[in-house]
């Protein structure tokens, strides 16, 4: 793999007559293919009240097609030793597996034939129901989760798609009908919001005969653009949720940040490197777990998205530690907003993430997501390698700015989730 990162990846893209575009990428590492089928967006497009749509159909979209019943499926995946991911988020609805190079032809089609020919049978639907449903009871009895969930409604207010949990509410599962989820597919699952990469040992000649052979004929109409308002400037707001019994307290607290296609992303990346990343959670970590030895686990992120992206700092403490614990995060928040970083936290920062750029193509699954993000945020198929110019150009006075605009805590949005005080 090492031949592999020193001369930089070398995807192959086409796009086909349906719209649906296809990324190759030839490995050697191991026999093996992992394929990554993207439709975008995901559940953005859930209807109000039908929350959870896009979730329950991605759990049921494997259960049966014009050609294979659910049990077919499941033995010609099997027999192969392939496992079929199928996840939903709300960027995209997104089927993976990995298969040996030699059933590449064969799992290659049945993974098209799942996503252009289901038939979501009564019983599979219910069946995935049940089972969507047991998945989102159990989101709802987890401090992290509510906490995270909490924090995303406070950021996007109104009817904003951010502002809801991704994969939906029980309330909206349990509303949705084999007619919703039909007609979901057959608006949104659909070629032209195809991205499929395919990465490992097969001749990118052969996957992409293959792949426009799979996808001929498919045809559906260009679903229309989804463009994301901006989020509502908010002020400082604090939200308990009561969860008496569990052992700890989730803390999230949060901002909007900027657009992935905005150039100064690596700067804002770089801040949060700073602030909950480098070594054992930046800043954060360093004051919360390891001075005051208060979190079990303290860190943020800072996820690339279409709209104005959220930067969370999570902390997990006891709840005899929580007012102490957001006193701490104030401070951090607001020191590094005042002050910037050091030169030594941009030189150690910067040489950390790009340090980390070849993990990022270790694996044939890792090459698959970081392609799938080049495509779904149009960064090119030399990504790899203008990346760490990118960060280089990165400078202290950026990431400072960056600092300063986001970085104010009269209005975070705060969210703690567990136990009251003495009650953990």
């Amino acid at each position: 793999m090492s031949a592999t990162l020193f001369k930089g990846l070398s995807p192959h893209r086409t796009t086909l007559p349906n719209g649906a575009v296809v990324t190759v990428q030839e490995t050697s590492m191991t026999p093996a293919v992992t394929l990554s089928a993207a439709f975008r967006p995901g559940s953005l497009l859930d209807p109000h009240g039908l929350e959870g749509l896009a979730y329950l159909m991605g759990r049921v979209l494997d259960r049966g097609t014009e050609r294979r019943k659910a049990d077919e499926i499941a033995e010609a995946l099997d027999d192969r030793g392939v496992s079929l991911k199928i996840s939903t988020n709300r960027q995209a609805v997104t089927l993976s597996c990995t298969l040996l190079s030699e059933d590449f032809d064969d799992i290659l089609a049945l993974l098209v034939d799942v996503v252009r020919r289901p038939v979501f049978p009564d019983e599979e639907i219910e069946k995935g129901r049940a089972e969507a449903v047991t998945t989102l009871r159990q989101n709802e009895d987890n401090p992290g989760a509510r906490a995270a969930d909490g924090v995303m409604k406070l950021l996007y207010t109104g009817k904003h798609p951010y502002g809801r949990p991704s994969k939906g509410t029980v309330a909206g599962v349990e509303r949705v009908t084999r007619a919703d989820i039909t007609s979901f597919h057959r608006e949104r699952i659909v070629p032209a919001a195809l991205s499929l990469v395919i990465v490992g040992d097969v001749p990118a000649s052969h996957a992409l005969t293959r792949a426009a052979l799979e996808l001929e004929g498919w045809m559906a109409p260009v679903p229309p653009r989804v463009d994301l308002p901006p989020p509502s400037a908010g002020s400082r707001h604090v939200r308990r949720i009561a969860m008496p019994g569990k052992p700890q307290a989730d803390i999230a607290y949060g901002f909007t940040t900027v657009r992935r296609h905005d150039p100064r992303y690596y700067a804002y990346w770089m801040m949060n490197n700073v602030l909950g990343q480098f070594g054992l959670g930046g800043r954060l970590a360093d004051n919360i777990r390891e001075r005051q030895g208060m979190a079990y686990y303290a860190f943020s992120t800072l996820d690339a998205r279409p709209c104005e992206a959220p930067l969370l700092i999570r902390a997990g403490v006891d709840p005899d530690n929580v007012e102490r614990t957001i006193e701490a995060i104030d401070h951090e928040v607001s020191t590094l907003a005042a002050g910037g970083p050091t030169s030594r936290e941009i030189e150690e920062s910067r040489a950390y993430l790009l340090g980390s750029l070849p993990r990022m193509l270790e694996t044939n699954q890792s090459i698959a997501a970081f392609l799938q993000t080049s495509e779904e945020f149009s960064l090119g198929l030399d990504y790899d390698q203008r990346l760490p110019g990118l960060l280089n150009a990165v400078t202290r006075e950026g990431v400072s700015a960056a600092a300063a605009e986001t970085l104010d805590t009269g209005r975070a949005a705060i969210v703690v989730a567990g136990p009251e005080e003495g009650q953990g």
